[in-house]
C-alpha cells in the first residue's frame, strides 16, 4: 500500500468540483436505493466499494485523474449512502401519528446536524482509532485494495495483473451468485430448524460471499468471537427462553419471534456492556488522539510543515463547527416543542437535549469507530446504538415527566425522543463509516482533511435526498403501523422497533430482564476475554461476542467461516517464499466477493424500486425451493473451494 506523500508533492489532483459532482450523481442513486431497500426490508448495503469502482470506470475517461481523487469520490458517497440509516429513526414519527408526512426543512435538518457531528466528533478518532491501531477495518482494506489494483492496472503495472485477476474473479463469482439467489434458482439461506422437546432452535447460514469475504479480512479472533455470541444466542438462551413461551407456530416462527423479542435484547445488553468497556480501552488513545490533533495544529499555526497524510482538519475548526451546530439544533427541537404540552419545560428540555447530543454523541462515536473498525461498517450493528439510545433519552424524559402522562403529552415526549434520537443516530451512523473512509485515505496517501471536507459535502448531499425520497415512498405505500398504513405499507422494521420502545420505557413495560441479564453476561464476556489474553490465547473481544448474539445466525455464520478460511490461507502463506504477496492475493480475493455482491445489491436495489415488487428476477416458483437449497449450498461450496484454489495457484506458479 502507498502511504507516504509523493503524489500530492508531484501535484496530483484530489477534491477536484469534477470528484465532487460526480460523488454527489452517486450519492443520489446510492441513497434513494438504500432508503428504500432499508424501508423494504430492513438492510442497506455498503455504499464505498460500488462508488469506488463507478468513480474508476468514469474517471478513466480522464487522463489527469487519480487514485486520491477516485477516493474522494468514494468518500462522498459512502458518507451519504451510509447517512440513509437515519430511515431506522424518523418513519417512527410517522408511525406514532406525529408527523403525516416528512417535512423536507425539519427532515433534512435532523439529518444534516448529526451527520455533521459525526464529521467532528470522529475527526480526532483518526489518531487514535486509525492511525496508533491494528484494528482490521475490513471494508476500508477492501476499498483501498479496488482502489490500488485499479490505479496500477491503468498504469500499466506488470504486478498488478495477478491481484485484478484475483479481484475480478472473486467480483464475479459474487455477483453471479447473487444473481442466482435472485432469480430463485438458488437459495440465499440455507436453515433447518427443530425442536428439542418444548425448546425449539435451529442453524441458520446466509449464502453470502460479500459476509466471507468479510470474515476473511476481520480475522480469526472476531470470528471465533461472533462463534460464541451466536452460539449463546441460538443454542443457549433460545431453547431456554422457547422452553417457557406461551407463543405458538412453527419451530421457525417460534425460535425467530423469541430472538427478536428476548435474545436480542439480551445482546444489546452484551453490548451496552462492552461499548462502555471498549470506551474504558480507548480512553487513553483517544484522549492521546486529540493531544496530537492539538499538538499538530499548534504546529501548523506556528508555522511548521506536516506531512499531508497527517493533516487533519485543525481542532480548533472542529469544535468551532461542533458548537455551531448546536444553534439549529436548539432552534429545531423548540419547534417540536413550541405551542405544545412540553413548550412550559422548553427550556430545560432543550438545554437537556443539547448536552446528551454532545456527550452521548462523543461516546457514540468512538463505540461506533471502534465497531466499524472491529467487523466493518456493513455488520457494525447501529440498530443496537440506536436501541440503546432511544432507551437512554426515554429514561431522561422519564425522570423529568414520570410515566403515566396524558395521552398528548405522551405522544409529544415520544417525538422529542425520537427526533434527539434521530440526530444521535446521525452521529452514529457516519462514525461508523467515515472511519472505514479515514483507513483507505491512509492506506492510499489521501489528505485527512480533504477527505473529512468530503464526509461534510456527503452529509449535505444525503441530507437533500433522504427527506425527498422518503415522503415520496410515504405517499406511495406508507408504513406499516402508521395510522392508515395500506396493505402495500412498507416494514420499517427497525423504526418500528425503535419508536416501541420509546412507548415502552415511558410506559413503563421495557423488556428491562433480559437487558439486565445481558449486561451481566456482558461483564461475564469481558472478563473471560482479559484472562485470555493473560494466558495468550485467542482474544474473543466482547464486542464481537455481542454482536454475534445480537445479529441473526445467518449473518453471523458466514462471517465465522470467512474468518477461518483466510486464517488457513494465511497460514499456508506463511509456508511460501513471498508469504505477504500470497497473502495479498487472499486479500484481493475476499475483496472481490465482497466488490460484487455490492455492486449487484446497487443494480438491483434500482430494479426493485423500478418495478415494485420485492422478487422482479424470480424466474421460478415456491416449488423449486428445496431444488434451490440444496443447489445453491452445493455450488456456493464449490465456488468458494474454486476460488481459494485458483488463488493458491497463482501463487504457486509465481
Amino acid at each position: 500500500m502507498t502511504t507516504d506523500t509523493e503524489r500530492q508533492r508531484a501535484g496530483v489532483a484530489e477534491l477536484t468540483f469534477r470528484g465532487i459532482l460526480l460523488g454527489g450523481i452517486i450519492t443520489l442513486l446510492f441513497t434513494a436505493a438504500n432508503v428504500y431497500l432499508g424501508l423494504k426490508v430492513g438492510l442497506t448495503f455498503a455504499t464505498s466499494i460500488p462508488a469506488a469502482v463507478i468513480s474508476m470506470a468514469v474517471l478513466r475517461a480522464f487522463p489527469d485523474s487519480s487514485i486520491l481523487e477516485n477516493n474522494i469520490v468514494q468518500t462522498i458517497a459512502s458518507a451519504a449512502g451510509t447517512l440513509a440509516a437515519i430511515i431506522f429513526v424518523l418513519p417512527g414519527l410517522v408511525m406514532i401519528g406525529w408527523w403525516h408526512g416528512f417535512p423536507f426543512v425539519t427532515t433534512a435538518a435532523i439529518t444534516a446536524t448529526g451527520g455533521i457531528l459525526g464529521v467532528m466528533f470522529s475527526v480526532p478518532l483518526r489518531r487514535a482509532l486509525v492511525v496508533d491501531t491494528d484494528l482490521p477495518y475490513p471494508e476500508g482494506r477492501a476499498a483501498a485494495e479496488v482502489l490500488e489494483v485499479g490505479s496500477a492496472a491503468r498504469d500499466g503495472g506488470a504486478e498488478s495483473a495477478k491481484g485484478l485477476s484475483v479481484l475480478i474473479w472473486g467480483s464475479l463469482a459474487s455477483a453471479g451468485f447473487a444473481l442466482l439467489t435472485q432469480m430463485k434458482l438458488a437459495a440465499a439461506e440455507t436453515a433447518r430448524w427443530f425442536r428439542v422437546g418444548a425448546s425449539a432452535t435451529g442453524i441458520s447460514g446466509g449464502l453470502s460471499f460479500a459476509l466471507l469475504g468479510v470474515g476473511h479480512l476481520v480475522g480469526l479472533s472476531v470470528g471465533m468471537a461472533q462463534l460464541v455470541g451466536m452460539a449463546t444466542g441460538w443454542w443457549v438462551l433460545l431453547p431456554i427462553l422457547t422452553a417457557h413461551s406461551d407463543l405458538g407456530g412453527s419451530a421457525e416462527e417460534l425460535a425467530n419471534a423469541v430472538f427478536r423479542a428476548d435474545v436480542r435484547f439480551f445482546g444489546a445488553g452484551v453490548i451496552g456492556v462492552a461499548a462502555i468497556w471498549a470506551l474504558a480501552r480507548i480512553a487513553r488513545p483517544v484522549v492521546g488522539g486529540i493531544a496530537s490533533a492539538l499538538a499538530a495544529s499548534r504546529a501548523r499555526q506556528s508555522g511548521q510543515t506536516l506531512a499531508l497524510t497527517e493533516r487533519d482538519l485543525p481542532i480548533g475548526i472542529v469544535g468551532f463547527v461542533s458548537l455551531v451546530m448546536l444553534a439549529p439544533i436548539a432552534l429545531l427541537l423548540w419547534s417540536v416543542i413550541a405551542g405544545g404540552p412540553l413548550a412550559a419545560s422548553g427550556v430545560i428540555l432543550i438545554s437537556g437535549a443539547l448536552l446528551f447530543v454532545l456527550v452521548i454523541g462523543l461516546l457514540i462515536a468512538a463505540v461506533c469507530g471502534y465497531m466499524a473498525g472491529l467487523i466493518g461498517a456493513s455488520n457494525s450493528p447501529v440498530s443496537a446504538i440506536g436501541i440503546l439510545s432511544i432507551i437512554a433519552a426515554s429514561l431522561l424524559l422519564v425522570g423529568l415527566f414520570g410515566r403515566n402522562s396524558p395521552p398528548d403529552t405522551a405522544q409529544a415526549l415520544i417525538a422529542y425522543a425520537l427526533i434527539v434520537t434521530g440526530i444521535v443516530f446521525g452521529v452514529a451512523t457516519i462514525s461508523n463509516d467515515n472511519l472505514q473512509d479515514l483507513k483507505t485515505g491512509q492506506l492510499v496517501g489521501a489528505t485527512p482533511w480533504k477527505q473529512q471536507v468530503a464526509l461534510v459535502i456527503g452529509v449535505c448531499f444525503g441530507a437533500l435526498v433522504v427527506p425527498v425520497v422518503l415522503d415520496l415512498l410515504n405517499t406511495a405505500f406508507g408504513f406499516a403501523g402508521a395510522p392508515g398504513a395500506g396493505p402495500q405499507a412498507l416494514a420499517a422494521p427497525q423504526a418500528g422497533l425503535i419508536s416501541a420502545l420509546a412507548k415502552g420505557v415511558l410506559g413503563g413495560d421495557l423488556n428491562w430482564p433480559m437487558l439486565r441479564w445481558g449486561a451481566l453476561a456482558g461483564v461475564g464476556f469481558v472478563v473471560l476475554d482479559e484472562m485470555m489474553g493473560r494466558m495468550k490465547l485467542l482474544r474473543l473481544p466482547p464486542l464481537a461476542v455481542g454482536i454475534g448474539i445480537y445479529l441473526p445466525m445467518a449473518v453471523i455464520l458466514p462471517v465465522t467461516v470467512g474468518s477461518v478460511l483466510g486464517w488457513l490461507y494465511d497460514r499456508w502463506s506463511d509456508r511460501r517464499t513471498d508469504a505477504e504477496g500470497a497473502k495479498r492475493l487472499g486479500v484481493l480475493l475476499a475483496t472481490g466477493m465482497i466488490v460484487g455482491e455490492s455492486l449487484f445489491g446497487v443494480a438491483f436495489a434500482g430494479v426493485v424500486a423500478a418495478t415494485n415488487t420485492d422478487s422482479p428476477l424470480a424466474v421460478v416458483g415456491a416449488g423449486f425451493a428445496p431444488v434451490a437449497l440444496v443447489g445453491g449450498t452445493l455450488l456456493f461450496v464449490a465456488l468458494t473451494w474454486w476460488l481459494y484454489r485458483r488463488t493458491r495457484g497463482l501463487v504457486i506458479n509465481d
